[in-house]
């Protein structure tokens, strides 16, 4: 009979807090509406590809060869043609004035020294204050050039020829989506289940009715779960949401096992609500719970998780910090089943530390919800 009446009692807190869910639309925006437009924005926005950029060309020769080679380089769509320059002065000037990102010269007699001397010389000009930038769009232009070259020497046997075939494994089209998604999902659930479940909780202690419940005759633990169900449900709502969307509006596809991915994204929705749960309990109002929740999760997820800036590439110090941020562990699992389709047996040693943290997390909210009842 007394386990019956705490189940009654578990059951109508769950309702109580999907109650407060539901009647805050600011809230309910939060957790529904947000998470659709952040994986569209940040989808569409967050690129590593450079495309589109407005260039200038320096046609001194003026032939056939020069007006296929810029044929083909304005075809591409990583470029478009801004203007026609008629000397040097010209390209520096457009560079200062911001109107293009890369210029293209071509030196006088540029058909004929590729007709008689089977070589010509083509300058390309980049903007390099922003370095990335500038590197990819040489790049690209340096692609299309060697393309063009292959295809007018096919008939012609070059000596020492050395020719270099390259294969982008998982990701052939180089989309920058491939990449940032998993990245995205990370820090849209954790923005969810850390920020809102730390919120909700502290604003019960603002209100007095938290202290209410601690004295009730359901156990703390039961407390702390019937306040994370509400979220971890919505959580995987939101789940499929961004699944389907990356597959059908960015093009993401899911090359492993569906179910093994959202287990995973589960986990690691279980792993967020436990820090939530855990910066609620050590801090008495919205304000400094909100604090915490950004810079505890919010830009460690965004600065260690690996999918804005590679790990390997920081400091030491930073690469060790890194390993107690579990968005990047779960950053590498969905990446890992997401977009290469590798089993359990591929993430396993991540998927161990996720629940090796979501463990430790919710029982230190637990020692702390005891403690504040004592």
């Amino acid at each position: 009979m007394a386990n019956s009446y705490n189940m009654k009692q578990f059951i109508a807190f769950i309702k109580k807090e999907f109650h407060h869910i539901f009647r805050d639309t600011r809230t309910l925006f939060i957790l529904l509406g947000m998470p659709i437009m952040e994986i569209i924005i940040f989808g569409f926005a967050l690129t590593n590809e450079v495309k589109n950029s407005k260039i200038a060309i320096l046609d001194n020769s003026r032939d056939a060869a020069t007006a296929s080679l810029i044929a083909e380089i304005g075809s591409s769509r990583y470029f478009n043609i801004e203007k026609d320059i008629y000397s040097y002065n010209d390209i520096e000037s457009s560079f200062r004035e911001g109107k293009i990102k890369l210029a293209v010269v071509f030196p006088q007699h540029f058909g004929e020294d590729l007709r008689h001397f089977n070589k010509a010389q083509v300058q390309l000009v980049a903007d390099a204050s922003d370095p990335n930038v500038a590197n990819t769009l040489t790049n690209y232009a340096s692609a299309i050039i060697v393309d063009y070259q292959k295809r007018i020497t096919q008939d012609h046997q070059l000596p020492y020829t050395i020719n270099t075939e390259m294969r982008m494994l998982y990701n052939p089209q180089l989309k920058g989506a491939y990449n940032f998604v998993p990245g995205v999902m990370a820090m849209v659930l954790m923005l969810v289940c850390t920020l809102m479940t730390a919120i909700t909780v502290v604003r019960e202690k603002e209100m007095g009715t938290m202290e209410v419940m601690l004295v009730s005759p359901v156990k703390p633990l039961r407390i702390i779960i019937a306040k994370a169900v509400p979220y971890l449900l919505l959580s995987i709502v939101n789940i499929a949401s961004i699944l389907l969307l990356s597959v059908f509006v960015l093009d993401v596809p899911i090359n492993g096992s569906l179910l093994l991915l959202s287990f995973e994204s589960v986990l690691f929705t279980l792993t967020c609500l436990a820090f939530g749960l855990l910066i609620s309990a050590s801090t008495d109002s919205q304000q400094t719970a909100m604090f915490i929740s950004l810079t505890g999760m919010f830009l460690p997820t965004i600065m260690l998780s690996g999918f804005m800036f590679p790990i390997e590439n920081m400091p030491l110090l930073l690469q060790i910090i890194s390993n107690i941020v579990p968005a990047k562990w779960y950053y590498l699992i969905v990446k890992d089943v997401m977009i290469k389709g590798v089993g359990f047996e591929s993430v396993w040693q991540e998927t161990l530390v996720l629940a090796g943290m979501m463990l430790l997390l919710l029982m230190l909210a637990l020692k702390k919800f005891k403690i504040r009842l004592a």
